[in-house]
Formats: C-alpha cells, sequence, structure tokens
C-alpha cells in the first residue's frame, strides 16, 4: 500500500493485510510529519494527518473509529473530536481539518487508488 506525499511522490507504508478494521496505524512521511492510515469496516483504506490539531499530539492513529451520517471518522482519543477519514475534516469544528491522503493499493492483482486525498 502506498501513500501519495505532500510532495506529489508515492510511499510505500504497509501492505493492507497490515491494516485491521478499527485500528489505525502511524506511518512516518519523508517530510517528518506523520499519517494515520485506517481500514474501515466497508473495505476502504483512508489515510490522514496523524497529528491532533488540538493538542498537537501524532495520536489519531490511536483513535476510536465509527461512522456520523454515513461518514467513517476517528475521534482524537485526547479530547474526542471527530476527523472525517475520507476528507480530513473536522466534524466537530468546521474551522479545523487534519491533512487527508490519496492512498493506492498495488499488487500484480491489486491496483487501485483511493481517495484522492487533499494535504493542507
Amino acid at each position: 500500500m502506498e501513500i501519495r506525499c505532500p510532495d506529489g511522490g508515492w510511499l510505500a507504508v504497509c501492505g493492507p493485510d497490515d491494516l485491521t478494521p478499527g485500528r489505525g496505524v502511524a506511518a512516518l512521511l519523508p517530510d517528518g510529519s506523520q499519517a494515520a492510515l485506517f481500514l474501515d469496516r466497508a473495505g476502504r483504506i483512508h489515510a490522514i494527518g496523524n497529528r491532533d490539531p488540538f493538542t498537537g499530539a501524532q495520536v489519531l492513529s490511536r483513535g476510536l473509529t465509527g461512522s456520523a451520517a454515513g461518514r467513517p471518522f476517528v475521534a482524537s482519543p485526547l479530547l474526542k473530536q471527530r476527523f472525517d477519514l475520507a476528507t480530513g475534516d473536522c466534524l466537530d469544528d468546521p474551522e479545523v481539518s487534519v491533512p487527508a491522503y490519496g492512498v493506492r493499493v498495488r499488487g500484480p492483482e491489486r491496483k487501485a487508488e483511493q481517495g484522492a486525498g487533499r494535504a493542507h
């Protein structure tokens, strides 16, 4: 599996089998930032920034996942704000967001890109 980095390149981070629905995994990006990867219950893979903008801690990969109005989200383990896994938008404060990254799964039989992502 690869994440589209802020510089536009792709970075291999892990295999799709390394993800468990409902649990996040953190990945270090070349610019020193971190991404949080999630496999939602529908089988879609998402990548957003791992830094909680409310506390500055790199913890979103440890948050609780769920859905609201059909939108998958992760709730920060610290102050519980929810972030949309597809867009990075904070569901509790429309003025706040985290980066959302494109993800693709590559392999001999699998070559699919998920989420256009948007870096901030």
